[in-house]
């Protein structure tokens, strides 16, 4: 255990092996072994509560708040704060304590279930024994991670329906139960079942997520989004959160500020509900990893509701809240749990001081692609398929990142045939939505259908057009697959297309570092899973 810590989560894990002294994303090896440390209580609560459902007695919704916040705080670029992260530590530790009072047999729960040390101070050694080395089987160690990382990323999208009120127990008990079989001997094979039945309730994850959304703000719309800026103060919002722009909306009404979104809050514009709000004006920048430029000619406020946060630089630290599972030391953070109001007093009044955005683009771009728009188009779709205006469509969905290697998949959207579409989901879109693609008939060649959980959407598209068409198999479609990757929520998209049946999908532009080489095999084997080459290599082998 020389390692000051061990992290391979996110696409950009250092030399595509390990972060060993601090992470590439900017986490210091205190703060991951504390979320470590995290992960470990957050297991043990949940054998406990998995062994209490099997006793027939009932888990709060408090419980399955933590789970889900508490593997959502350690997604990449989420939280950097050590005292949130102590926090959350000690309310796990608490709760599952309660909970083990009201179990009828403790027999054979595993440590992590019994861990009840709340010394802060005992927390650094005891930390590094519980990471991801800890597992020394390779394999074994490789589908663990791989399990636990889907698990991160349909706990967020459950997080996010939460908020909205809306609660599927059956997830939160397989989310817990998942965890709680991560503390037992298991076997290769029972590791693969279980990949894939994260799978399956990853969809679900994102059905809920879907139905929370829709219901709430209705069903996305083609819009043409402004990326240009106004004249009056702003606030920039990113990340996921949809009720959290809703209570920033309200509370701006009137005020003489307006409200632009960044990186993945982008889909906000395109749901009915949030048209109504005069100040909510446009779309401001790119993708997350391009936030210290922007957030610096912002000069308003910025306000991040989840991952991903670049640490801040210093002439814009103080301009940097916080909120929900997010973190960074010296932000202020905006309290709040499920069902309070949020007060962003706070932000608006520093927004007031401060000077209008600067302009760093204009134009506009179009999105709303989600699948009630696109079956709404449904005839259009068909009849350009049978005619053959449109030859295949491309899955492009998926991470945005820093490596000068993703421009690959600039160059790849540039150089597809005119008879293709492109189908997208999440900030790997801004590789190239801005692009100058044009239509075939009357359709946009690229059809962006929101976040990365919207990724839901793509799927439907799928499964309605396998419909349509009266095949057997999904795989049977003109569609293929080429996916980028950063973090834990792409990991679960993943899943839960395999869980689909979907397979010769190309991951990139690495593949994980959590994958053992047996465990590519598996998935090259079993689902076609490849990584990508070059364009015109690429080109050839998905298009033809």
């Amino acid at each position: 255990m020389d390692n000051k810590m061990f992290c391979f989560q996110c696409q950009e894990t250092a030399q595509n092996y390990g972060c060993t002294k601090a992470g590439v994303c900017g986490k210091q090896s205190e703060t991951s072994n504390l979320m470590d440390l995290l992960i470990y209580v957050t297991k043990g609560l949940s054998q406990v509560a998995t062994r209490l459902r099997g006793e027939g007695k009932a888990v709060g919704l408090s419980v399955n708040h933590i789970v889900t916040y508490n593997l959502f705080q350690t997604i990449t670029n989420a939280n950097f704060d050590d005292e949130q992260i102590i926090e959350r530590i000690l309310l796990t530790i608490k709760a599952k304590e309660e909970l083990l009072n009201e179990l009828s047999n403790t027999d054979g729960l595993a440590e992590a279930a019994r861990y009840a040390d709340t010394t802060v101070a005992s927390w650094e050694e005891f930390s590094r024994t519980v990471g991801v080395l800890s597992e020394p089987d390779e394999d074994i160690r490789s589908l663990k991670e791989l399990i636990t990382y889907g698990l991160k990323g349909v706990a967020a999208y459950s997080k996010h329906a939460n908020n909205l009120i809306k609660d599927n127990e059956e997830l939160d008990a397989f989310i817990q139960r998942a965890l709680s079989d991560l503390l037992e001997e298991k076997s290769v094979d029972e590791l693969v079942a279980l990949t894939l039945e994260t799978g399956k309730w990853g969809v679900e994850g994102m059905a809920l997520l879907d139905g929370a959304n829709t219901a709430a703000y209705g069903n996305p719309e083609m819009t043409r989004v402004k990326l240009g800026v106004g004249t009056h103060p702003g606030i920039l919002i990113s990340g996921h959160d949809l009720r959290d722009l809703e209570m920033l909306l309200e509370q701006t009404k009137g005020t003489g500020v307006d409200v632009y979104t960044h990186s993945e809050m982008l889909p906000a514009h395109y749901y009915p509900a949030f048209k109504k709000y005069d100040n909510f004006y446009g779309n401001y920048g790119n993708a997350w990893w391009m936030q210290k430029q922007e957030f610096e000619s912002f000069n308003g406020p910025i306000l991040m509701t989840t991952n991903c946060i670049v640490p801040p630089s210093a002439s814009y630290k103080d301009r940097l809240f916080t909120t929900g599972a997010t973190g960074y030391p010296g932000c202020r953070h905006i309290e709040g749990g499920i069902g309070e109001e949020k007060d962003f007093s706070e932000v608006i009044a520093l927004a007031k001081t401060c000077p209008p955005p600067l302009q760093i683009e204009d134009g506009e771009l179009v999105g709303g692609f989600a699948h009630n728009q696109v079956f709404a188009l449904a005839d259009q779709v068909v009849e350009a398929i049978k005619s053959g205006a449109i030859r295949k469509f491309v899955v492009m969905g998926g991470c945005d990142g820093r490596a000068k290697s993703r421009e690959y998949y600039t160059e790849f959207a540039a150089s597809l045939p005119k008879d293709t579409v492109i189908l997208t989901a999440g900030c790997a879109k801004y590789k190239y939505i801005k692009l100058d693609l044009g239509t075939i008939g009357g359709i946009p060649r690229v059809l962006d259908a929101g976040q990365c959980n919207d990724s839901y959407s793509l799927a439907l598209i799928a499964l309605k057009l396998k419909e349509i068409f009266a095949l057997e198999d999904i795989n049977e479609l003109p569609i293929a697959y080429n996916i980028a990757w950063y973090e834990q929520k792409a990991v679960i998209v993943l899943l839960a297309l395999l869980s689909l049946g979907v397979k010769n999908i190309h991951l990139g532009p690495t593949l994980p570092a959590f994958l053992s080489p047996n465990v590519v095999n598996v998935l090259v084997e079993n689902f076609g899973i490849a990584g990508i080459t070059n364009v015109e290599d690429d080109l050839a082998l998905m298009i033809g």
